[in-house]
């Protein structure tokens, strides 16, 4: 294989040959990254609080008497932001899947693992909920190190309970949000009301998940990025020379070093971006698996270009290809063409699930029926109706025979159904033999909702055979 420009810089690759956290032995290397600040660390914050301030609070914030998001695989009843879905709607959840695979796809081969570094779940937990309190209890990077080579003295104990109480504390009010999004807060409170001697499956349950979400943040880490998240395998195969990720510009800063000299490039060789780093990398090394694209090296980066007067975007987001022959572009045709596939895949996803009909309704004829002569000169049809209530009120619907003309009848009293409520009655269909076009008629039902249709509904009306004869007497 050809050597790029940025391999040629570098004679030792042997980085590539093992994880930044495994040694040659294959034992753990552990990473104490110094915390990260800068602009894009300060944005990557918002975003963080604003998922978690909505991860915990969604079960509890109600919209049309539902949670915000509600997930009971039990009775297949799910709600996403005041929009209730069921079985019937699986079609959209199919559609749904299909365009969020597009949208991880085509995301990653633009944007790289932005997601990453950004939304993913682990690393909004650790970085932000974990790591924070980790600095405030053990110090930065310097001070996690010595205390982490110490001996056990009663301050380390102190704060090692401390620290792994609250990281407990944590992991179970997750559990119980978890929780919560499956059968509804309300429900948790009953259930914990009586644990551990009573409900013990759901109390055995949390108390497992509790422990796996502790292990991970407490201990796992970013192995789970390096060795476990199947999207940042693919990540190898998924992204290419205009793919844009955390980069460093090194047409500009090798060759490394301090100084004054005319022939050293910009970058000084401060590994300060290699300290920030929560998964141990080089960045300069160029793009790596344990790369999650979180910026925390560019805001490292930026701070000393400014110190040391020099321009910032030594390392930036860019691609492969911009680096190497030297554009600062960051947007080109390629990635906006690609954000367009995006948009349009999100937008007919979107469209299904806000244009789904309100009320479901389903109309066949009953099994083992035949007609009945209803009157002289008038035949009937008994059908089995089902209708689903997938809006947030109370509603009414009304059923007319559209084609051919006749007569509807529901026995009983008026439809009526409230919100997510499953109603099921018997429908009769009364047609003259004059507008019966043969032994098995057409016929066409509106559903209307306050005056307006909403659906149409297509079924066959069965009458006797003579019927069939009088047509071939015509032809």
């Amino acid at each position: 294989m050809e050597q790029s420009p940025q391999q040629g810089a570098f004679q030792d690759l042997t980085f590539r040959d093992r994880m930044a956290t495994v040694d040659k032995e294959g034992k753990r290397v552990w990473i104490f990254p110094k915390m990260p600040k800068g602009k894009l660390t300060n944005y990557r914050r918002i975003v963080a609080y604003l998922l978690l301030a909505f991860f915990y609070l969604a079960p509890h914030l109600k919209m049309n008497g539902d949670p915000l998001i509600f997930l009971n695989f039990a009775e297949r009843h799910f709600v996403f932001v005041g929009q209730t879905f069921y079985p019937q709607d699986f079609h959209l959840l199919v559609l749904a899947i299909i365009s969020l695979l597009v949208f991880v796809l085509l995301f990653t081969v633009v944007f790289g693992r932005i997601f990453c570094g950004w939304i993913c779940p682990q690393t909004v937990f650790m970085e932000f909920l974990y790591r924070p309190i980790e600095y405030l209890i053990d110090g930065d990077r310097n001070k996690q190190r010595e205390l982490a080579r110490q001996t056990m003295s009663p301050l380390k104990l102190a704060k090692r309970i401390l620290k792994h109480s609250l990281f407990l504390l944590i992991s179970y009010a997750t559990a119980l949000t978890f929780l919560s999004y499956i059968i509804g807060w309300e429900r948790v409170w009953q259930l914990m009301a009586g644990w551990p001697f009573t409900n013990f499956g759901g109390f055995f349950a949390t108390i497992v998940f509790t422990g796996a979400h502790y292990f991970v943040f407490a201990w796992f880490r970013e192995q789970v990025c390096s060795l476990v998240c199947p999207y940042g395998r693919l990540q190898g195969v998924m992204l290419d020379q205009n793919s844009i990720v955390v980069a460093y510009d090194y047409r500009r800063g090798e060759p490394r070093g301090r100084g004054k000299n005319e022939d050293k490039g910009d970058c000084i060789d401060c590994k300060r971006c290699v300290d920030v780093c929560p998964t141990g990398i080089d960045i300069r090394n160029g793009t790596q698996l344990e790369c999650i694209n979180c910026t925390a090296c560019i805001d490292a980066c930026n701070s000393v270009m400014f110190t040391i007067n020099k321009p910032k975007g030594l390392i930036r987001y860019a691609s492969e290809s911009s680096i190497s022959e030297g554009k600062k572009k960051l947007i080109n045709a390629r990635a906006l063409a690609y954000s367009a596939v995006l948009v349009i895949m999100v937008g007919v996803a979107s469209y299904g699930f806000l244009t789904r009909e309100q009320v479901e309704t389903t109309i066949v004829r009953t099994q083992g029926t035949l007609f009945q002569a209803f009157g002289d000169e008038q035949y009937s049809n008994l059908y089995d109706l089902q209708m689903i209530n997938k809006s947030a009120n109370t509603v009414s619907p009304e059923l007319r025979l559209l084609q051919p003309e006749g007569e509807l009848k529901i026995p009983g009293n008026p439809l009526e159904l409230k919100k997510g409520e499953v109603l099921k009655r018997n429908l009769l269909i009364i047609l003259s033999r004059k507008n019966m076009e043969s032994s098995n008629t057409h016929i066409l039902i509106g559903v209307y909702l306050d005056g307006k249709e909403i659906d149409q509904i297509s079924s066959s009306f069965v009458g006797p055979n003579s019927l069939d004869n009088k047509q071939k007497e015509k032809r």
